[in-house]
């Protein structure tokens, strides 16, 4: 798996998804795991890169905002958001931006 996402030449878009978790596991990396997956399935999805330790961030990039809107309301990302807010995060923000300029170091480009 890359950890840091290839994207095409911006712009773009990117969602950011900063949480803290609660305690335990309870079918938290499981679901993970396949909302990547989905997410990787979904029209103009371009990637993501995660982390955690005592936050998490997720940062997924799309080729537009139809994408992202389209992505929030499938049905099985719906049912991971009611679970995430009934009992796997203390607390999360969601953001959305806008990617104008990109550049790096030691990473391959699309």
């Amino acid at each position: 798996m890359n950890l840091i996402a290839k994207t095409p030449k911006p712009p773009y878009y990117a969602v950011i998804f900063t949480s803290h978790r609660t305690e335990g596991d309870d079918g938290y990396a499981e679901m993970a795991a396949k909302m990547v997956e989905l997410a990787a399935q979904q029209p103009g999805y371009l990637g993501v890169e995660s982390a955690r330790s005592d936050i998490g961030i997720t940062v997924s990039y799309w080729s537009d905002l139809e994408s992202i809107k389209l992505w929030k309301a499938d049905i099985e990302h719906l049912e991971a958001q009611r679970m995430g807010k009934k009992k796997w995060y203390s607390s999360f923000k969601t953001r959305i931006s806008k990617v104008e300029r990109d550049y790096g170091f030691g990473c391959e480009t699309a």
